[in-house]
């Protein structure tokens, strides 16, 4: 059974591939084109599709199209309706919705040889649920929210040997993820892209808006919520793209961020006992990559467990529309074993890129060791190995890494990235190793919850430690990511710090880098002291000459 997703109608766009009930390949179109989130997220973008990243899909599993037995696309415009109707301004959404009854063909085009009657509509929420629910192994509650679907912005369901009852949905124009995506905008930042710099900001800020907003933000008593019309202006000013951040706009992160929580709270209580109480909680959509959020709800919800689908946005969605068509075609669905989905290259093809590169480069007897060198050393590493990650968050395959002893060093990867500097920096640490600096959720491979340091550690690893005291931790598993562990243990080795800074192989507004060549694109542009691609070394002062 072979079943290929597709999301394209918002942001985000991607490809997921699911061969009998095994996802093999997943990726984000903006790996392919370089376009940050794909495509504008407006209606009039709502035919562009992940072409490149659907052929890379079926490429590497060795597919033509006209092998597939089924194409899920993860919308559904049977479901849609009049928007105005429902309170939501979007004058142009009848455009989206006409593309999206058009993309069988549009796929067809795209695709050759695919047959338009195997594309299956996936309703949005659906695809969302099953992101996480199917991924996590078919049994369990699910809770869904982002911005909007075809004409809600929410899910809360249970899954039961695959399948889904849906418990809860929130009709428009109420919508957790559009009022963050409206504060993201008010406060100077880009919506439906920014929203996790406001999260960052929150931290800086004290709720002192939450009496103002908890009367116009609410759970209500069938599971939903409501969210009232909001004067931002009236609580602090508005704020240009690029402007002077202030306190009032920290204070109204802040108090907006603590709102949310403590709705998404209850909501996750209300699913817990509908869903007849079951132990586990997963959960997807863009308000699911909150990962302070995420943390309450793992430490005050009644679950005792809450996976988050690491692909928690739209991106996602191509997944989970593989998924559900798969499982509703009777195969029998894996857990996702890994964020590892993207493109990959051979040591052979590598060393191929290096020297047509004309870098000098050499072989080390183990990489992590030299890496560990560089990092003990307080150098900055681009970590360049396996296939990539299908997700926002770098894991261990396109990541720099740095030394989390300095100080200084957030302040100096934000530089480096082209970034603002209340942005944090997130570490990562063997998983044996979490519980002697960490409090919080483990494991987390999927850099998904927040987490607090503990306090005889915050001056030894600053780099990563929050304003508020929190980390956003990932957790390495040897059996999972072996490299990556003995790259941590070589550190530790090295330094007694069982912690190494983690973020994006990337420069500001740009995607993470995925082929070798932007690997070596960033390294060459950017104070990056080591190239580690695959088994391969390039210092920073054999190519050009000089350190840092």
């Amino acid at each position: 059974m072979r079943v290929l997703g597709i999301n394209a109608i918002f942001h985000d766009p991607a490809a997921a591939l699911v061969i009998d009930g095994r996802t093999v390949a997943a990726a984000e179109e903006e790996r392919f084109s370089r376009r940050k989130h794909g495509k504008r997220p407006v209606p009039f973008s709502a035919w562009e599709l992940p072409e490149l990243a659907a052929a890379w899909c079926l490429r590497a599993a060795g597919l033509r199209p006209e092998d597939l037995d089924a194409v899920g696309y993860s919308f559904d415009p049977a479901l849609c309706g009049d928007l105005a109707a429902l309170g939501v301004h979007d004058p142009a959404d009848a455009l989206r919705v006409d593309y999206a009854r058009r993309a069988p063909r549009f796929l067809a085009e795209a695709l050759p040889g695919l047959d338009p009657q195997q594309v299956r509509f996936v309703p949005h929420h659906v695809a969302h649920a099953a992101s996480a629910g199917l991924a996590a192994g078919g049994n369990g509650a699910v809770l869904v929210l982002d911005g909007r679907g075809e004409t809600a912005s929410h899910l809360a369901g249970v899954y039961r040997d695959g399948a889904l009852t849906t418990l809860a949905a929130q009709r428009l124009p109420h919508s957790l993820g559009l009022l963050y995506e409206d504060l993201t905008r008010h406060l100077g930042f880009r919506r439906s892209s920014d929203e996790y710099k406001v999260m960052a900001l929150a931290s800086y800020g004290r709720p002192r808006f939450l009496p103002e907003l908890r009367d116009l933000v609410y759970p209500t008593e069938a599971g939903g919520f409501a969210v009232e019309p909001i004067d931002w202006p009236a609580l602090a000013k508005a704020r240009a793209a690029g402007g002077e951040l202030t306190a009032d706009h920290a204070d109204l992160a802040a108090s907006v961020q603590r709102r949310l929580e403590e709705v998404l709270l209850d909501l996750a209580r209300w699913t817990w006992e509908m869903a007849g109480r079951p132990p586990t909680l997963t959960m997807a959509g863009g308000v699911a990559l909150n990962c302070v959020a995420n943390a309450r709800i793992a430490a005050e919800s009644p679950f005792r467990r809450v996976w988050v689908q690491p692909a928690a946005g739209d991106a996602g969605t191509a997944l989970g529309a593989a998924l559900h068509v798969a499982a509703a075609l009777e195969a029998s669905i894996e857990p996702m074993r890994g964020v590892d989905l993207g493109r990959g290259w051979s040591d052979e093809e590598l060393e191929e890129e290096l020297r047509r590169a004309a870098l000098p480069y050499s072989r080390p007897p183990d990489i992590a060791a030299t890496a560990a060198d560089v990092l003990a050393a307080g150098g900055i590493v681009a970590w360049f190995q396996g296939r990539s990650e299908f997700g926002p968050r770098a894991l261990g395959h396109r990541s720099l890494l740095a030394h989390p002893g300095e100080r200084a060093m957030t302040a100096r990867l934000n530089d480096v990235k082209g970034r603002e500097q209340f942005r944090p920096i997130a570490p990562m640490v063997r998983a044996e190793r979490f519980a002697d600096v960490f409090d919080g959720v483990c494991p987390s491979p999927y850099m998904l919850f927040a987490h607090r340091v503990r306090p005889e550690w915050t001056d030894r690893i600053p780099a990563v430690v929050h304003v508020d005291g929190t980390a956003r931790v990932q957790t390495v598993h040897e059996r999972d990511e072996p490299l990556v562990a003995r790259m941590l243990a070589a550190f530790e080795t090295r330094t007694g710090l069982p912690v190494v800074v983690n973020t994006s192989l990337n420069t500001a507004g740009r995607p993470m880098v995925d082929t070798p060549r932007e690997a070596m694109e960033l390294f060459g542009s950017a104070p990056v002291d080591l190239l580690a691609i695959g088994p391969f070394a390039v210092h920073r002062a054999a190519a050009f000459g000089g350190g840092r």
